[in-house]
């Protein structure tokens, strides 16, 4: 079962011996970063059935916690594992010859290391090396065109995520001050020490330091512009992949560590104003790049309503909606590859490639939540079980409906585009035949959730009470000697 660190270490490896295959053999050097996240799912799936009743926690090197680096392998850190390689490895962005297509091949493996380090580690410290790792990646993926409008893009990232990330450092300075510990176990063995002011200042710095790479209000303001200038294979890894991971740190440390009720209330405010503002920039929005990077912002503001529930029900309500965003958020962003610009240009699409307007259709209605798609059952999860917590979630349901309605605004706007009659002459470029054939394997991967969405929601519901198994948690770390 110690096969999962290599999860993490495969592509990290892989990274550092990338150039050196690709001097050897420009065909082994394309295959060779594939070929290593294929082995990371094949392990991650050989591994799920294994959590199934248990969960695994491995001392890295033999050095028990809390020196040590310790991962904590449950089914959520396993799901989250498994999907960052299936995702990556289906969004390759590594195109083109030469140096610069190994320069990013060994980007997008550094970058697959960091987040599968991020799901599953268990204490604060590595969770910021591998938040930090992930940015770096990040930066390069970023800039990677070589374009001015993607340096000047990349250089705000940095910049507003080196602010984040300083803030996230300054919450792990007051827990460490309080507790006199970053293992995840012990804090939560010690949480009602952190139940003051203190405590609440050191969520809401990690909180918005997490919360610039899962797209937060009010720490977003870079994400059109990176979505824009990067190339869109990065743009769905960053928004599908992740942001999940980010918003996955902070889930962590609210069911651990941060009991207050307020720490909920400011996840939620957070949340409806991610909603309004992503919304409302994405009705907007002109351009279907700027369109579908707001958007992204309106869906991970439902995912932090989602996940200030407390309890089991607002994990399950929050899986739900991240994993629909994962499938779906990427494939917009594929389409988008060759029907980037304005909205107008879109004029005719269809006729040009009737599938990938059939797709677009298809992921449209999802995000929107039209029945019975995959995207509706994840809203009716956020909306039934807000209804039954305080009055607050009410006015959050009713952000939410109403989002959905401007979503469906400017979606159909797009889809009318598509579907208008032009001149042969006039039509523009079809989506490149692998970008609409990875899209149609992300759709049916929708669909055959359709099929067998009892199943995924049983499945989505034990993941959910899994993670929200507080004294779990501690009693699995217990034998490594972690005391309070």
């Amino acid at each position: 079962m110690n096969n999962v660190v290599w999860m993490f270490a495969l592509p990290l490896l892989a990274a550092f011996l990338l150039p050196i295959v690709s001097r050897l053999s420009d065909m082994a050097g394309r295959l060779f970063g594939p070929l290593v996240l294929a082995v990371n799912i094949v392990i991650g799936l050989q591994a799920w059935s294994a959590v199934a009743d248990t969960t695994l926690v491995i001392a890295i090197g033999g050095f028990q916690p809390p020196l040590g680096i310790t991962f904590y392998v449950d089914r959520l850190a396993l799901l989250f594992a498994i999907a960052i390689s299936l995702g990556i490895l289906l969004l390759w962005p590594a195109r083109g010859d030469g140096e610069g297509r190994v320069r990013a091949a060994t980007l997008t493996l550094v970058l697959a290391s960091a987040t599968t380090g991020l799901a599953l580690s268990g204490d604060l410290f590595n969770i910021y090396v591998f938040y930090e790792l992930t940015a770096v990646a990040s930066y390069g993926l970023a800039a990677a065109r070589g374009t001015g409008a993607a340096y000047a893009a990349t250089l705000r990232y940095a910049v507003i995520s080196s602010f984040g990330a300083a803030l996230m450092l300054v919450g792990i300075a007051l827990v460490y001050m309080t507790t006199g510990t970053l293992n995840l176990a012990q804090l939560a063995q010690l949480s009602a020490t952190l139940d003051g002011p203190q405590g609440l200042a050191a969520f809401v710095f990690i909180l918005l330091g997490a919360g610039v790479k899962a797209e937060l209000f009010p720490v977003n303001a870079w994400v059109p512009e990176v979505y824009g200038a990067a190339s869109k294979r990065v743009a769905g890894i960053l928004a599908g992949i992740v942001s999940k991971l980010a918003l996955l740190i902070i889930v962590r440390l609210l069911v651990l560590v941060f009991q207050q009720p307020e720490a909920l209330q400011i996840m939620l405010v957070l949340g409806v104003l991610g909603v309004i503002t992503g919304e409302l920039a994405a009705w907007r929005a002109q351009d279907l790049t700027r369109m579908l990077a707001y958007s992204s912002i309106g869906q991970l503001g439902v995912m932090f309503i989602a996940f200030s529930i407390p309890g089991p029900a607002g994990l399950y309500a929050g899986l739900a909606v991240a994993l629909h965003h994962m499938l779906v958020k990427p494939a917009l962003f594929l389409l988008a590859e060759r029907w980037d610009g304005a909205g107008s240009r879109l004029a005719g699409a269809a006729q040009a490639s009737p599938l990938a307007a059939m797709l677009f259709v298809l992921l449209a209605l999802s995000l929107i939540g039209i029945p019975p798609l995959p995207g509706f059952w994840a809203k009716f999860l956020v909306v039934s079980t807000a209804l039954t917590q305080a009055p607050a979630y009410s006015a959050a349901v009713a952000v939410v409906l109403v989002a959905a309605v401007i979503e469906a605004s400017y979606l159909f706007r797009i889809v009318v585009q598509l579907y208008r009659r032009v001149a042969p002459a006039q039509v523009g470029a079809a989506p490149a035949r692998e970008a609409i054939a990875v899209t149609a394997i992300l759709c049916t991967m929708l669909l055959a959730t359709v099929l067998w969405l009892a199943p995924v929601g049983n499945n989505l519901q034990a993941i959910a009470a899994q993670a929200a198994d507080r004294d779990g948690y501690i009693q699995n770390v217990q034998p490594l000697g972690v005391q309070p």
